[in-house]
């Protein structure tokens, strides 16, 4: 179970399909919260550094980092393997990468045998288009020629560690994840899927991991309001006979 932290301005802040955001509270309280509360990870995207052309916040990234003690993911703004070098040298785990990847997809190999692969988070975020689940970047703003699975291939193939989809159709609906493309993916690549997008429910997770076969499911609105309590998520899985670290 992993909280998302989606960030603008030094703030945490939530919107529907990418747009919309409202102001969720302080990253480092929320941080300190879910570790508290036993998220099993974090992931920290700093939502307009690729838009606007600059790098993630690495002082935020390490104020965050000193005071969580579960695996921490970061994206946003990585271009380069430096860029990978100040985030770990800042307290991340791992990074997160999507629109750099798909303009340059060698980085991925290059980011692969610097840090490994269990360091390399690939993003993507997907978009119906025309009935064909399509690649979009730059914050779901631009679609690619890309088709979800056939880059969902290559992106491993490159040295991906874990792949973070997120269905756009989904994002902040809270109407369910993508179960099909969920699955799909799951089924075709031998990395972890983490699902993102949809999460309304208890139920939502439990689908999304007996029916999809997603390895993780993220989500930052509902646990950011406090609408589903991490703990109480946790325990519903198990009582629906879902393996959850307690």
């Amino acid at each position: 179970i992993i909280p998302c932290l989606d960030i603008k301005d030094g703030r945490t802040v939530k919107g529907t399909n990418f747009l919309g955001l409202r102001d969720a509270g302080d990253p480092i309280e929320l941080a300190m919260r879910y570790c508290t509360e036993g998220a099993d990870e974090l992931v920290f995207l700093d939502i307009t550094a690729t838009t606007e052309k600059r790098k993630t916040l690495s002082k935020l990234v390490r104020d965050i980092a000193t005071h969580i003690n579960i695996p921490f993911t970061v994206g946003g703004g990585i271009y380069a393997v430096e860029d990978v070098s100040v985030l770990l040298e800042n307290g991340a785990d791992k990074i997160s990468v999507n629109t750099a990847a798909v303009k340059d997809p060698s980085l991925i190999n290059r980011l692969a045998k610097q840090f490994g692969s269990q360091c390399v988070v690939v993003a993507i975020d997907a978009k119906l288009i025309e009935g064909r689940w399509t690649v979009v970047t730059h914050g779901g703003r631009t679609p690619t020629p890309l088709l979800v699975n056939q880059w969902a291939k290559e992106i491993t193939e490159r040295g991906a560690g874990e792949i973070l989809l997120t269905s756009m159709e989904h994002d902040g609906t809270k109407s369910g994840f993508a179960l099909d493309i969920t699955r799909e993916i799951s089924s075709l690549v031998p990395v972890p899927v983490i699902a993102s997008g949809g999460a309304g429910s208890m139920a939502d997770f439990k689908t999304v991991f007996s029916e999809a076969r997603a390895d993780a499911a993220l989500a930052a609105s509902i646990f950011h309001f406090r609408e589903i309590p991490i703990p109480a998520l946790k325990r519903y899985l198990q009582e629906q006979n879902i393996p959850v670290r307690l």
